[in-house]
């Protein structure tokens, strides 16, 4: 599908990877709704963006404030693309602590809340929306989302962060092949390390180090990484129900 003159909606679009990926759509011709929380600087972004963006406040998990997003978008013309950046990292905690206790339930819970159900809630809601459009070039629509290589190679203290992500990945297939009679493709990307404001917050010795245990390039993901990625599955029309890794062959130890 060519990104040109669609319109399309990229969740956790006011930083990182939904950031990135909203430039790259709106410079190749997209009119782009940036779907992220209120408390988040989108409406400044959708602003320095132009007039091709717009902001519109969600939590992922609420049913009318994303429709509200997805009939924002619909208002540009039939909605095409989503692309899911949306999400929370994992709680870090160990399944037992040092004392032998179990890890609260709760914050299990919120993580895989956050990122499959909000993610599921999304997917549903797109493909609603993108259901009624007219076939444009042997697609009604094209949905992007994120899990993690977490999904594959968690590690310690990942539990509830690598079950949220694998099953992200492991719902990718089955919707590809629901969603085919409607003719909308759903992808997934697992990124690896990425330089994300989290990782600037480490000492530059230890993001030295992150970077040089990637195989090739021995180097942090960035943002346009990722980008770039998501604007190659909207386009390529034989791409369907595939999870891809973008993390420089990296495999993660388990610590």
């Amino acid at each position: 599908m060519n990104i040109d003159g669609i319109s399309a909606l990229v969740t956790g679009g006011a930083s990182g990877l939904g950031l990135a990926v909203a430039r790259r759509l709106i410079d190749g011709g997209a009119k782009v709704v940036i779907v992220d929380l209120p408390t988040s600087e989108g409406e400044k972004i959708a602003a320095s963006l132009g007039e091709s963006a717009s902001f519109v406040p969600a939590d992922i998990r609420d049913d009318e404030a994303l429709t509200s997003a997805l009939d924002r978008a619909e208002a540009n013309g039939p909605v095409r693309a989503v692309v899911h950046c949306a999400g929370r990292g994992g709680d870090r905690l160990r399944i037992l602590d040092k004392d032998g206790r179990p890890s609260p339930m709760e914050s299990f819970q919120e993580v895989v809340d956050i990122n499959l159900f909000g993610t599921y809630n999304l997917l549903r809601l797109a493909a609603a929306k993108m259901a009624k459009n007219e076939v444009l070039e042997g697609d009604r629509g094209v949905i992007v989302m994120t899990a993690s290589v977490a999904a594959f190679d968690g590690q310690i203290g990942q539990t509830s962060y690598s079950a949220s992500k694998a099953a992200v990945h492991g719902i990718t297939l089955v919707a590809a092949r629901d969603l085919a009679s409607k003719q909308i493709r759903v992808n997934t990307i697992a990124p690896g390390i990425f330089d994300t404001p989290m990782l600037a917050r480490l000492r530059d010795d230890i993001r030295a180090d992150l970077a040089a245990s990637v195989p090739h390039p021995k180097r942090l993901g960035v943002a346009d990484d990722y980008a770039r990625l998501a604007a190659a599955m909207i386009e390529s029309s034989y791409l369907n129900g595939e999870t891809i890794r973008l993390d420089g062959a990296i495999r993660m130890p388990p610590r």
